[in-house]
């Protein structure tokens, strides 16, 4: 499933023929194959960036350091020299005069940031701000990041945001790690909170970070998944990955090359919630990660969409999820310092043609998310939705040719993400390193030009 038009660019017989015409020429991402490092920057050139008043630069600075970055307060005079990093603290920008600091950082360094580099600039939470002007200025980030992240995006460079409370400051390591990490390769222009509303874990490895903690995972057959399902094993997780009975035997398979503990049932059972809840408490006295993966699509439009149609999906990708969420937080089988993770969708977020009961459902886990995120925080749960834009799957490679060409070149990266980029996603919101981060929708959809 390798991208056609990064192979015909990197074929010596078609090259020159695709670049008179002026086709895209995707950049090839940097991702990474192996689990979380304890310096994953080492050997990186890091840039940090500050406005004049700011208070995050400092804990910015140890966590790059922690990370084993180099990292410097101007790049040398050398032109040669590229920042693979580029971190900004603009928390002391109140006023649209201190906008120019903006400016200053990035104007001389745009043609100076490496290939597949990462950009991460962090605000004032705007609710934290005294006045509607510095409210109004810290909102207005988002719009500077966001275009950013369009004019880098071409070179592979992601562009992201994080709002940061003052007395959140120690929970930037984890996200800081993230995104500017290669995991973070198609999560590009998005902007998260990081508050202290969950009480912080008494340990947060950076290494195995999921070590000794229960996963469940729905809908791990296949696609994003089943990648999620290996992603959290690797990093020391044990796997229940639950699918469909009639997926049962290409659910052990799976679980087989990673030491899973596969679960065939129906989540849309009316009895699911309890056998569910019955099987994780007797054999393993809870579970500490909950990723609602399973979904379906019934796509008609609602002229011609029929009640069972309409009804499946919303009792597969809505109703289930809630029922087993209560279920298992009515018994305290989700642990302390638990992560939920629900899979929305950027229908969910823009909406999409012949998808009235598919981006319902979707839309709705995200005010899902946000209204569960306060009730579970004295509990040290954190709960988020990720929404997946063009990921390239076995059903994508069935759409007909034209469609997929166009529906994958149709964001920032001007191609298609991969099930391994979900994942990574999931797993980061999984980890005590997440801490910080609840009640967020983050988009894994390379900067997708439609929607938000």
């Amino acid at each position: 499933m390798a991208d056609m038009l990064i192979k015909l660019h990197r074929n010596p017989l078609t090259s020159r023929l695709v670049k008179a015409l002026g086709v895209p020429n995707p950049v090839t991402l940097a991702r990474a194959d192996g689990g979380y490092t304890a310096r994953p920057f080492e050997g990186k050139h890091a840039l940090l960036c500050r406005s004049a008043g700011g208070y995050a630069a400092d804990a910015l600075r140890r966590a790059l350091a922690d990370a084993g970055a180099s990292h410097v307060d101007q790049l040398p005079a050398d032109s040669t020299v590229r920042a693979d990093l580029v971190v900004m603290d603009a928390t002391g920008c109140a006023a649209p005069d201190d906008y120019r600091a903006l400016y200053d950082a990035f104007h001389p360094i745009m043609r100076r940031i490496a290939r597949n580099g990462r950009v991460l600039l962090v605000a004032a939470s705007p609710e934290a701000c005294a006045t509607p002007a510095a409210m109004a200025v810290s909102r207005g980030m988002e719009g500077f990041v966001r275009s950013l992240a369009k004019e880098l995006g071409a070179k592979g460079i992601t562009v992201n945001q994080l709002y940061v409370e003052r007395g959140a400051l120690e929970r930037l390591p984890g996200p800081l790690r993230f995104f500017c990490g290669a995991q973070s390769t198609y999560v590009t222009g998005q902007v998260l909170h990081v508050t202290a509303q969950v009480t912080a874990p008494a340990a947060t490895p950076f290494s195995k970070a999921l070590a000794g903690k229960v996963a469940l995972v729905t809908g791990a057959a296949r696609g994003i998944g089943r990648a999620t399902a290996e992603r959290l094993a690797q990093e020391g997780a044990t796997v229940v990955a639950l699918d469909v009975p009639a997926a049962e035997e290409e659910l052990r398979r799976v679980c087989g090359a990673f030491g899973g503990v596969p679960l065939a049932m129906d989540i849309a059972s009316p009895a699911a919630p309890q056998q569910l809840a019955a099987f994780l408490g007797e054999r393993f006295g809870g579970v500490d990660i909950v990723v609602h993966n399973a979904g379906v699509t019934r796509d008609k439009t609602l002229a011609n969409m029929t009640q069972p149609q309409w009804e499946l999906v919303m009792q597969i990708n809505l109703a289930a999820v809630m029922a087993i969420d209560a279920h298992l937080l009515e018994r305290g089988l989700v642990k302390r310092d638990g992560r939920i993770v629900c899979l929305s969708s950027v229908s969910g977020v823009a909406g999409n043609f012949g998808q009235t009961n598919y981006a319902t459902s979707k839309a709705a886990l995200i005010g899902y998310v946000a209204a569960q995120a306060p009730l579970l925080a004295p509990r040290g749960i954190c709960i988020n939705a990720v929404a997946p834009g063009f990921i390239q799957t076995a059903m994508t490679e069935q759409m007909p040719f034209m469609t997929r060409e166009i529906g994958r070149r149709l964001n920032s990266l001007k191609q298609a993400g991969l099930p391994r980029d979900v994942a990574e996603l999931i797993t980061f919101l999984s980890t005590p390193g997440a801490s910080g981060i609840t009640g967020n929708t983050v988009r894994v959809c390379g900067q997708g030009l439609i929607g938000a």
